[in-house]
């Protein structure tokens, strides 16, 4: 699962230290499945990098992130594997493992 943000600046830190940062662009949250198949990323990019989420000149939503020029950070995100169908404690067992 991907979630995906206009953002005008974004940042990631983790104890303290910035791991990643950008201007305007697209924030990409991205959560990944035990099984999962690498071979689908190329497809994956290829998608975020061509969704029309920017203003073109009279305001509509007609620019990819490449023609407007902005970045992309992206951040593994296991909490959007979550399982949340019974109980109030969600499972993070269909998460992919961290390595």
């Amino acid at each position: 699962m991907i979630a995906l943000q206009r953002v005008a600046r974004a940042r990631v830190a983790a104890g303290g230290e910035r791991l990643g940062e950008i201007g305007a662009g697209t924030l990409a949250l991205a959560g990944f499945h035990a099984g999962d198949d690498l071979a689908r990323v190329p497809r994956l990019a290829e998608r975020i990098l061509g969704l029309r989420m920017f203003a073109d000149g009279r305001g509509r939503m007609n620019r990819a992130l490449a023609e407007a020029g902005g970045g992309l950070l992206l951040v593994p995100q296991f909490t959007l594997a979550a399982d949340t169908a019974r109980g109030a404690r969600p499972s993070f067992d269909a998460a992919a493992p961290a390595a």
